[in-house]
């Protein structure tokens, strides 16, 4: 999990990953190895980010789908629109995976445009899946059930960013960000303990929505 407030350099941080730009000191390694002695295509195809401002394209919801990989069988499909949680509102439509897709999705709501994005990364198969703020527009059931069904995946390394507690604080490890800066690194009780930008934000949202138990 990685959280932090706006311009905490959330973003900045997992774009290091992919190689949208290099560090200027110390390094980012993925499976130990530096992300720049990979080639740049190998390792973009093993790494799935999904924006908060990903869209969808002209064509069918299958069309958007096979983007992630045109060779998804049927059954990968499947999985990854139940992963998504999106499988329910797709197969509720007249033509199911079939069915058409506005200029930028504009036929969706925007959880379900965020669902079928990251429906589209885990075509993919992706080593590395990033959602960056990229279920902001979930309820918290749907964002909880989202994140556990990912859990369940083997051979996959996620990464949540997010403003809001309740949707990193089941994570091995989290991170938090301040003005560019990791003021904090553990567990959430470990951070409710020893990290006070954590206390502050978790605190801030609990009063506003009773967010402590991810509901």
């Amino acid at each position: 999990g990685i959280i932090g407030g706006t311009g905490s350099s959330k973003t900045s941080l997992v774009n290091l990953i992919a190689r949208l730009y290099d560090v200027t000191e110390g390094s980012v390694k993925v499976g130990g190895k530096d992300v720049r002695d990979y080639d740049i295509e190998t390792l973009r195809d093993k790494v799935s980010v999904v924006l908060q401002s990903n869209v969808l394209f002209s064509g069918t919801i299958l069309d958007n789908l096979r983007w992630g990989n045109e060779n998804a069988t049927e059954e990968e499909l499947v999985e990854a629109l139940k992963l998504s949680q999106s499988y329910d509102f797709v197969k509720e439509k007249d033509k199911g995976i079939d069915s058409e897709v506005a200029q930028k999705g504009k036929n969706f709501s925007g959880g379900q445009k965020q669902r079928l994005t990251i429906a589209r990364a885990l075509v993919k198969k992706p080593k590395i899946l990033i959602l960056d703020d990229s279920s902001s527009a979930l309820d918290y059931a749907t964002d909880a059930k989202l994140r556990s069904d990912i859990k369940t995946l083997k051979d996959i390394t996620l990464f949540v960013v997010s403003q809001r507690t309740a949707s990193i604080m089941d994570a091995d490890r989290i991170v938090v960000l301040d003005d560019g800066k990791v003021v904090g690194f553990g567990t959430h009780d470990e951070l409710l303990k020893d990290c006070s930008v954590y206390q502050e934000i978790y605190q801030s949202q609990f009063k506003k929505g009773g967010q402590s138990n991810g509901k």
